[in-house]
């Protein structure tokens, strides 16, 4: 291959560009980002950087040194506009085309907002780039504000958690039955909605929004609730998951279905192809986290090179989150009839004490999961021990930065 275009500027196309590099690629790469910024780390968005000084932004991911080594044309603050196969030519939204040997599809995510009356609202807002966290916190550093996040997520309760710190009353709405029911099961899921009220914020499950309602100047003042409710609010922040950015992709021949269809080694159906990050489905999952898009680019460069899928992925699953002052991490697989034991920690009324606890979800007599609130060391033990039970592919590397 001559030309490698990375189509997306974020963490994952970042990691691709510099695998590119790393597997002994020289010659020309370009990268293609929508946001003007050089790649950018997110998860302080809706965390430090939302309560931290106003002229703090995110830190870059890359510096100067290794911006130049790459040696790659970016082409930032433009939109991929369509991919063309037999021509291998990406077409950008200005009118450009790069014509190109390989092409990796990077494009992440984009936040899903409220398909309802009064969504377009001023004050109403999404939380995914470093712009709309700018917005964001233009708002709550004016001064104290009443406060809806909808959605109990993990953007959703980080946000929540930053507001309450700021001073703010806060309020979640959540129409599932508790936060995080789906990820760590009722049990588990119980205790984090315990974090949310142990930060003062209150906390509405089991029902939805029906609609916002705005003043005669066009400012979100309030929301209202499937069950009929109306909760004042001066800043409503929608956190109720994202859509992979696949549109541009649209008659390229490439598979799309939540995602960009892969193989468990991130080859699309044009061995030319790959994919990563949160656009990516590998293997049938589509997996939204930071762990993801650093692992999946090694094995899809590897197998971009070779022209066919050489090696594949065997990721075990894993993701944290800061709320509230604790950092919940998660690792391994769990269904819905696992049995869930605290094996280190108590609880009290449902909630941890100072020193947290480690859960440990299992089947069969054997541990396929495990979940911490503020127990770092025993739960990075737990968790290499299920990477090695399950032969997980670059396990230990991402266990040692974890843990570091």
């Amino acid at each position: 291959m001559r030309t490698v275009t990375v189509v997306g500027a974020s963490l994952s196309g970042l990691y691709a560009a510099r695998e590119l590099r790393a597997q002994g690629f020289d010659g020309r790469l370009v990268v293609v980002g929508d946001e003007p910024h050089r790649p950018y780390d997110r998860p302080p968005l809706s965390k430090d950087y939302l309560t931290g000084a106003p002229d703090e932004d995110p830190p870059d991911l890359t510096d100067d040194e290794e911006f130049s080594a790459l040696d790659a044309e970016w082409l930032l603050g433009v939109r991929a506009a369509g991919l063309d196969p037999p021509g291998r030519t990406v077409l950008l939204a200005d009118g450009r085309e790069v014509r190109t040997d390989g092409v990796v599809v990077a494009t992440g995510a984009s936040a899903r907002g409220l398909p309802l009356p009064g969504g377009r609202l001023a004050g109403v807002h999404t939380l995914r780039t470093l712009d709309d966290a700018r917005a964001l916190r233009a708002e709550l550093t004016s001064g104290p504000r009443r406060v809806v996040v909808v959605g109990g997520g993990f953007i959703g309760s980080e946000t929540a958690s930053s507001c309450a710190r700021l001073g703010h009353g806060v309020t979640v709405v959540e129409a599932a039955p508790l936060p995080l029911v789906a990820q760590l099961g009722p049990e588990m899921a119980a205790v984090c909605a315990g974090l949310h009220r142990r930060g003062g914020v209150e906390l509405i499950t089991g029902t939805g929004v029906a609609g916002l309602r705005g003043t005669g100047a066009g400012a979100v003042d309030g929301v209202e609730l499937a069950d009929g409710r109306l909760l004042p609010a001066e800043v409503v922040v929608v956190g109720i998951g994202a859509a992979p950015n696949t549109g541009w992709l649209a008659g390229s021949t490439l598979a799309l279905r939540d995602g960009v269809l892969c193989d468990d080694g991130c080859v699309t159906a044009l061995p030319e192809v790959v994919a990563v990050g949160d656009v990516a489905r590998v293997g049938g999952t589509r997996a939204e986290h930071w762990t993801s898009a650093t692992e999946q680019p090694r094995t899809a460069i590897r197998n971009l090179l070779a022209g066919h899928t050489a090696e594949r992925l065997r990721p075990l699953p894993y993701f944290w989150s800061d709320q509230y002052g604790a950092r919940i991490q998660f690792a391994g697989h769990r269904l819905p009839g696992d049995t869930v034991r605290v094996a280190e920690g108590t609880l009290t009324d449902g909630a941890p004490d100072a020193t947290g606890f480690l859960a440990l979800y299992e089947r069969e007599g054997r541990t396929a999961a495990v979940l911490s609130i503020d127990r770092p060391r025993p739960f990075t033990r737990v968790r290499r021990e299920l990477a090695c039970a399950a032969g997980a592919v670059g396990a230990e590397s991402t266990v040692r930065a974890d843990a570091s």
